[in-house]
């Protein structure tokens, strides 16, 4: 969500492993999986020593574009909708990175201070859903930031955990060329992103409210369209592909408020040439938060933000997890009247849960409807987190 505040970002508590990798880890991480509560990793009171998003912040790239190591928390999020030229064979990705700071920067180094060391962790999900062979895989990689296992810079852009990696490969400043690549056995992706409209600020010049107290926030941003071609490698098989991804950048400290069990993401493109965030944040009770939110993004790029009063999102149907049983919703009516919008998300695939140590639902959906000047489709992902306790318990 917030991106996932939020969104997603789940990931890496790593309570006990980051105790460990401050002090003396001589030792590679293990890409173990780490069974952590999604929403318990954006919540709770600010780390000390941590900065917090409490106001807008003067943004500048490409240094934005990098990472932010005096807030605890980011990640960069890469989703998409691609198909084969020759058959028209549909898929859905995910490639996400997240920054995890161990210890604020300001803090002492440790003693018998080591090259494995590390301030840092990342962790990255991949995820790819073939439709038509109705198959949905995931993968995860978990490593230290040092001794360049893993990490991230801002010029020239790039992000990494291992041999997966997004990075600048030309373009300006304002729409930059981005290359994502991944493997995991035979799964793989290699796509260049190529920005379609410019750079998207969320909310309030991209600070994005989650909560009711000072530093419920992150900073948010976005391109919501970008062409994608390349090539994808599932069932043996290496496809050339072409479509729509999305890419969000999200960091905070503390993003989410006390009361706040989980959220439902939504990242929409129409065929009209229109896009659509939004996040719903779910409260203890079964309240919706009014801190919920998003933006309409016009056919020519102009952003109109968008309030939980401007929005009805209804859940028409649900899916329960053979692994984890949780019951995720499963299909939703959209309507945003001030807009003339009045849309029907389908999952293209009911199991996209993915199979790592965060859980989680994150997949492709279907687009149908109508807006003000008739019949409407598209494609896009939600994310749906806090309806799966974490692994293990």
């Amino acid at each position: 969500m917030t991106g996932r505040v939020a969104k997603t970002v789940l990931l890496v508590v790593v309570l006990g492993l980051g105790a460990w990798l401050t002090a003396r880890a001589l030792r590679p991480v293990a890409p173990a999986l780490v069974g952590a509560d999604v929403v318990g990793y954006l919540a709770g009171d600010a780390a000390a020593g941590f900065a917090r998003v409490t106001s807008p912040l003067a943004l500048s790239f490409p240094r934005d574009e990098g990472p932010h190591p005096t807030y605890q928390t980011e990640w960069w999020y890469y989703t998409g909708n691609l198909a084969t030229a020759a058959e028209g064979r549909r898929f859905g990705f995910q490639l996400t990175f997240f920054r995890r700071a161990l210890r604020p920067p300001s803090a002492a180094p440790a003693p018998e201070d080591s090259a494995w060391r590390a301030d840092q962790v990342y962790l990255a999900h991949f995820a790819l859903a073939d439709v038509a062979g109705k198959r949905f895989r995931s993968a995860e990689r978990l490593q230290r930031g040092a001794l360049g296992l893993a990490g991230a810079t801002a010029d020239p852009f790039r992000v990494w955990v291992d041999d997966w990696s997004a990075q600048r490969e030309g373009g300006s400043t304002e729409r930059p060329i981005t290359r994502l690549t991944a493997r995991d056995g035979d799964m793989a992706l290699d796509l260049r992103l190529e920005p379609q409209k410019g750079r998207v600020l969320h909310g309030d010049q991209g600070y994005s409210t989650k909560g009711p107290e000072p530093g419920n926030a992150s900073m948010y941003l976005s391109f919501t369209r970008l062409g994608a071609t390349g090539s994808i490698s599932a069932g043996g098989r290496t496809l050339p592909v072409a479509g729509l991804a999305w890419m969000d950048h999200e960091w905070s400290t503390s993003a989410l408020g006390a009361r706040q069990t989980g959220w439902d993401w939504f990242s929409l493109q129409l065929d009209d040439g229109r896009d659509l965030m939004l996040f719903q944040l779910r409260e203890q009770g079964g309240g919706v938060a009014a801190s919920s939110s998003g933006s309409l993004i016009t056919a020519d790029g102009r952003v109109r933000p968008l309030g939980r009063s401007d929005f009805d999102l209804t859940v028409t149907d649900r899916w329960t997890s053979p692994r984890s049983g949780a019951r995720y919703p499963s299909g939703w009516r959209l309507a945003i009247p001030s807009a003339g919008l009045d849309l029907v998300l389908e999952p293209q695939l009911a199991d996209q849960e993915l199979a790592v140590g965060l859980r989680y639902w994150e997949g492709t959906v279907r687009v149908t409807g109508r807006g003000a000047d008739g019949p409407l489709t598209g494609y896009g992902y939600a994310e749906l987190t806090g309806y799966a306790g974490p692994v293990g318990r």
